[in-house]
């Protein structure tokens, strides 16, 4: 398997989280979104779309993360990422899609950029921008989430905690106050130190010339 990977990446992030869950080994091609790599040549012949992760297995290509995860947990052994219910797969379906799919496309690196770029905002707007959207969205996690629960859903660790752990990196890296979703940082600080999980963290895939 080949995965073309950013280290920052929330998305790749959740990716590298799911292969090690499931024990598969790979390698790594490293796209600079900071310098645009992702619009390339050669990796629009991988993703049409210009965005990673994108990953090759066997010559076909899988984009869009949550579609790559639900994937290998269907053909690959190891520890189940989805509930074996369906009324169970749909909740934890919803939890991965506020995050991956309401969150994080409002604060990614092109739209950050785009705001810089055509709107002139200052740091601080940017990161009044960032806050505000995670705020919104972790307050509703928080609420669904039940007291003394040790994931998100059910009694084993699925594709909404890799989302969280994921999402979780940015809010530290941007400085925001999670504080106030002790739930939510409750089931993180449970789960980040796994050893699976560690071992898919953005520091360890940073390239040596960055």
């Amino acid at each position: 398997m080949i995965l073309y990977d950013y280290y920052r990446s929330t998305a790749s992030y959740r990716v590298r989280m799911a292969l090690h869950l499931k024990g598969q080994p790979f390698q790594t091609v490293a796209v600079n979104l900071k310098e645009g790599e992702q619009q390339s040549a050669s990796h629009l012949k991988v993703n049409p779309q210009g965005l990673v992760p994108a990953l090759d297995i066997d010559g076909e290509v899988y984009t869009q993360s949550l579609a790559i995860i639900e994937y290998l947990d269907e053909t690959c052994i190891g520890a189940p990422l989805m509930p074996k219910d369906e009324e169970g797969k749909a909740k934890v379906r919803a939890i991965a899609h506020m995050i991956s799919s309401d969150l994080h496309p409002l604060n990614n690196l092109r739209v950050l950029n785009y705001l810089e770029n055509n709107f002139q905002i200052t740091a601080q707007q940017k990161q009044d921008w960032y806050s505000h959207w995670v705020h919104q969205t972790f307050q509703a996690l928080e609420d669904l989430t039940p007291h003394n629960a040790e994931f998100l859903h059910g009694n084993h660790l699925t594709m909404a905690d890799i989302c969280l752990v994921a999402q979780m990196y940015n809010v530290e890296r941007f400085n925001v106050n999670a504080t106030p979703y002790k739930k939510l940082l409750n089931i993180y600080n449970k789960i980040k130190n796994a050893p699976e999980i560690r071992r898919a963290h953005p520091d360890r895939y940073k390239p040596k010339d960055l």
